[in-house]
């Protein structure tokens, strides 16, 4: 398993210095939620790593969390933990979604998806370490680890 210190430097190689705050406002909310969507799916496919499994295994348990409606729902848990900050880039990334007609979701639903890709861009890209507190808010698989981190959410967040 890896240390915290080595996930933090492979899953955030940018620094919060990297990028200045105004051009991190000039990307636009699409690109963020491009750049959130492959950040989070990382995340899930570190998570469900170990144990060893098969492949279809592996691979349904990450399709089951990285769904547009799974992202919608995970958005609704973490939004009373969110600051303003947040809340706005939240719906940059909603109003950004209306844009687009979704094939075989509602709207309602890609526009939250679309908002918790946007999100989690943002903070990868400003803040990796509260992004790792939010992930550690979501409640991705049954274990004592994710107990830990969801008592630690509750608690402090």
């Amino acid at each position: 398993m890896l240390s915290l210190s080595a996930y933090r430097s492979l899953f955030f190689p940018l620094g919060t210095d990297d990028l200045m705050e105004a051009q991190i406002q000039q990307i636009s909310p699409a690109a963020l939620a491009y750049i959130g969507d492959v950040v989070y799916e990382l995340h899930i496919r570190m998570w469900y790593l170990m144990p060893p499994k098969q492949s279809r295994l592996y691979h349904q348990n990450v399709v089951a969390q990285v769904r547009a409606e799974q992202q919608a729902h995970y958005l609704q848990v973490l939004e009373p933990k969110l600051t303003e900050e947040e809340q706005r880039i939240v719906k940059r990334g909603r109003n950004a979604a209306t844009k687009l007609k979704p094939k075989r979701l509602s709207p309602t639903i890609y526009q939250q998806a679309t908002s918790f890709e946007t999100l989690i861009g943002y903070l990868y890209l400003t803040n990796p370490e509260r992004l790792t507190e939010l992930l550690g808010c979501l409640p991705i698989a049954t274990s004592e680890s994710n107990a830990l981190l969801q008592d630690h959410c509750r608690d402090n967040l």
